[in-house]
């Protein structure tokens, strides 16, 4: 349990990073979120999505008749501690409970067109463009749950705590004890007798035992229908006798999507909102290149995800920064290789470009044809941007020539080391 409780707080934690820059998997506005799980019969509360605050007033009159009482007006942003979150404009927390629709008019107000900085969003923010009104519902527990991939075990695992409501983040790391993990045999399927364990184990009692199972079984069944790689669900709570007679409700909902799958998912893909991500990742996705942009000054293009980490390390170990993660595959082409140098310059950051290919499948005097092509077009020279480029592998010989023939100025590395150290120099 403590190995794994290290484990799960660096993969939040790096999640969090990386949701500053980039999203691998396609990520979901609670609004869309929500609206999946109620298909697959999973509760949550009702609500209405507006990008006006004049809609949002209405949207929360609506939820009144249907005898909605207390109403919550959430900002919508691709990150999550929005309710800690503050505004550009000074105005605090992206989440407020409100008692009447004239106060959920006021608060959407502050929020729509405002950018909204929290724990997980680049420093900048992100900007609210709507909010979600939903009822509230009045709840006794609060409880983490999710089902993730988990490499250690090939396969989705079932995650729950009775802390929710908390960074899972600190729960794993101060309280190791207080969470629990369920392997899953994809073949088999969630079982009666893992969501029992689960929901006893995180603290569910008398009746809500029985609906806290129902619940999960039908997270699973988002989660195994709808190619997802994460569902996490914090605060999952259980509402009071009083007004809700011990129901189960997700009220909040954070759910991941295998990007390959766009194919056989093209409803939940349609709900991918661009607006909330890199303009220079899309472009890059665009044309087939998988781009991670950084905050260095050094544009980096390298063919394999695993050469890509390494020439960043090293461009790292000799005094640099690198501008992104710029994988151009293994059979990238001339035209690629230019729209690669294109994403690399658009970054106002970048004070060098360097390349580095290991030419497999991609030979090196394809890749050497496609940077001279490039940097003639951009015309790196007159931007007074550096080009240093290490080729390897088949061809190399070749494409050394072609850039030493090429007629610009090419910095050419024998290696790796040689590579970061000369474009080090150029920044520093």
């Amino acid at each position: 349990m403590i190995n794994f409780s290290r484990t799960l707080a660096s993969r939040f934690s790096r999640r969090c990073a990386l949701a500053q820059v980039s999203v691998r998997n396609l990520e979901l506005h609670e609004c869309h979120a929500k609206e999946l799980l109620n298909r697959h019969n999973v509760r949550v509360q009702r609500g209405l999505i507006a990008e006006t605050w004049e809609q949002a007033q209405q949207n929360a009159v609506e939820l009144r008749k249907l005898g909605a009482r207390d109403l919550i007006c959430k900002s919508q942003i691709l990150a999550g501690g929005r309710g800690k979150g503050t505004f550009d404009t000074g105005f605090k927390g992206g989440v407020k409970v409100c008692e009447s629709p004239e106060e959920v008019g006021a608060m959407a107000k502050e929020m729509i067109g405002n950018w909204l900085t929290t724990k997980q969003t680049p420093p900048g923010g992100q900007l609210v463009q709507k909010v979600l009104i939903h009822e509230g519902v009045d709840f006794e527990r609060e409880y983490y749950f999710a089902i993730l991939l988990e490499r250690a075990y090939d396969g989705p695992v079932l995650v729950g705590s009775p802390m929710g409501g908390m960074d899972v983040e600190e729960v794993a790391e101060n309280h190791p004890e207080q969470l629990k993990m369920i392997p899953v045999d994809v073949k088999e399927g969630v079982t009666d007798a893992q969501v029992d364990e689960m929901a006893r184990f995180m603290g569910f009692e008398g009746d809500a035992i029985e609906d806290a199972k129902e619940q999960m079984k039908g997270l699973y069944d988002v989660f195994s229908k709808n190619d997802c790689v994460q569902i996490e669900i914090n605060p999952m709570v259980q509402t009071t006798k009083a007004h809700y007679d011990s129901k189960v409700y997700c009220v909040d909902a954070k759910l991941g999507f295998d990007e390959s799958t766009a194919y056989r998912n093209k409803e939940i893909f349609s709900w991918k909102d661009e607006s909330m991500l890199d303009p220079r990742e899309v472009e890059a996705e665009k044309v087939g290149l998988n781009y991670v942009g950084l905050d260095g000054n050094i544009g980096c293009m390298v063919n394999g995800a695993g050469l890509a980490m390494g020439t960043m390390d090293t461009i790292a170990l000799y005094g640099g920064e690198p501008a992104n993660f710029l994988d151009v595959g293994g059979s990238a082409t001339e035209e690629q290789v230019e729209l690669a140098f294109n994403v690399l310059t658009s970054d106002p950051k970048v004070r060098c470009i360097l390349v580095n290919i290991f030419g497999g499948i991609m030979k090196c005097d394809t890749i050497a044809k496609g940077v001279i092509a490039a940097a003639k077009k951009i015309d790196l020279q007159a931007k007074g941007i550096p080009l240093v480029v290490r080729l390897a592998g088949t061809n190399v010989d070749l494409g050394k020539q072609l850039l030493n023939e090429s007629g610009i100025l090419i910095q050419v590395a024998d290696d790796l080391d040689d590579a970061a150290r000369k474009a080090a120099l150029f920044v520093c």
